[in-house]
């Protein structure tokens, strides 16, 4: 049956909490973001997560294991092939992808690139992995001479198109990108095409707010599809929405940084009375320092969030519930500054919910979707298995 609650479902972007057994086939073995951040800085303060659980799921030093955890904790593994945001995010709500997304180490191939260049009218300049905060820097310069646009991929499945704001204006940079969206199809199929758009001069380049992905549409049905077929609303904050190509969203809340995001959790839960899906992103643990291998501002985005847990629990009511986990690893004490391969830590608490129930090692992320399709009363989806009996309270 349909249930009156509401779901605020938080992702970490990046947070994950110790290697799956697979790591090796990813480069990733001994990846720990919270465990190996904790270490890199003596400690982490996440005085709410522990009263939540979070310690109960793994060795996190700082956050010891609460002895009456308030929430229900778990750990799950990711079944798909992958670790990248979009195979993340499709997972946790439902999709099974047996192969990853093709990656360019070597930049993209004169297929790619040819068409792009034609459609766009402009040579490329990059066209290669890299930091985006790096290329910028290295090749800024040289764009605001020639007009060319930077284009760059990295270790995951991402066609990021770097531009001026006063050479190409950003409405013309999302343009690129739908075409290159277009063109990246088939073999060529990866998960995203992100708008990089950046201002400054040369040797104070900023990239700016207005960032945009352009994602794949996901090829089946997802637990947010059947909501919004049900008539439930899913409103989405942060970049959910392009995750998932603005598919089962009812309205979307784009925001910059951790903080605006967790605001935006706050007053849809203060405005939305009747039963609903809150899908938010904290997208900062990722961008900001996980790629960046910056565990000091890791640990200190991990304290911000940590403080604004009480204010989205204050804002539950009786039959909801507060969801909190990850999409995948990002270690920020590992040489590569890519995405991990990791297990990623499972919370649910609320009025609606028991406390202190171990779940254990799911199998898969999407077992979270499979429960707001029981919680919800919507079909379940194709993988995953559903928890809520474990975790509702009488």
């Amino acid at each position: 049956m349909t249930r009156n609650g509401r779901v605020a479902w938080i992702v970490m972007d990046g947070v994950g909490i110790g290697e799956l057994p697979d790591a090796d086939q990813y480069g990733d073995v001994g990846s720990n973001t919270l465990r190996n951040t904790a270490l890199a800085v003596g400690g982490l303060r996440m005085p709410n997560m522990q009263r939540l659980g979070l310690g109960n799921i793994g060795d996190i030093p700082g956050v010891p294991p609460a002895d009456k955890p308030l929430a229900c904790f778990g750990r799950m593994a990711e079944r798909s092939a992958g670790k990248d945001t979009t195979t993340g995010h499709w997972e946790l709500a439902g999709l099974y992808l047996d192969r990853p997304f093709p990656t360019y180490p070597n930049g993209f191939p004169e297929e790619v690139i040819k068409p792009f260049e034609e459609a766009i009218g402009r040579k490329v300049l990059g066209n290669k992995p890299a930091s985006g905060t790096a290329i910028i820097e290295e090749l800024g310069e040289e764009h605001m001479r020639t007009g060319r646009p930077i284009v760059y991929t990295s270790a995951d499945s991402v066609f990021q198109i770097a531009a001026h704001e006063e050479i190409i204006p950003v409405e013309e940079l999302y343009e690129m990108c739908r075409i290159a969206r277009e063109i990246l199809t088939g073999e060529h199929a990866v998960g995203r095409v992100i708008a990089r758009p950046f201002i400054g001069q040369p040797g104070s380049f900023q990239r700016t707010a207005r960032r945009r992905d352009f994602s794949l549409e996901p090829p089946r049905p997802t637990v947010l599809d059947r909501l919004v077929e049900a008539g439930i609303p899913v409103y989405s904050v942060g970049k959910i929405e392009d995750i998932f190509a603005q598919r089962g969203i009812t309205r979307g809340h784009y925001t910059k940084g951790n903080m605006a995001t967790m605001d935006g959790v706050v007053k849809l839960l203060r405005e939305e009375a009747g039963p609903c899906l809150i899908f938010a992103n904290c997208i900062d643990f990722d961008m900001l320092y996980g790629h960046r291998n910056n565990p000091e501002g890791m640990a200190q985005a991990l304290a911000e969030f940590d403080a604004r847990i009480p204010d989205v629990m204050a804002e539950l009511r009786d039959g909801d519930l507060l969801i909190i986990t990850a999409d995948h690893g990002n270690d920020p004490t590992t040489p590569s500054t890519d995405h991990s391969r990791e297990y990623v830590p499972l919370l649910v608490c609320g009025p609606a919910a028991k406390q202190g129930v171990a779940l254990g090692t799911r199998s898969t992320y999407a077992d979270v979707a499979a429960t707001l399709a029981e919680f919800f009363g919507v079909p379940a989806p194709e993988i995953g298995t559903s928890f809520l009996k474990d975790i509702l309270a009488e």
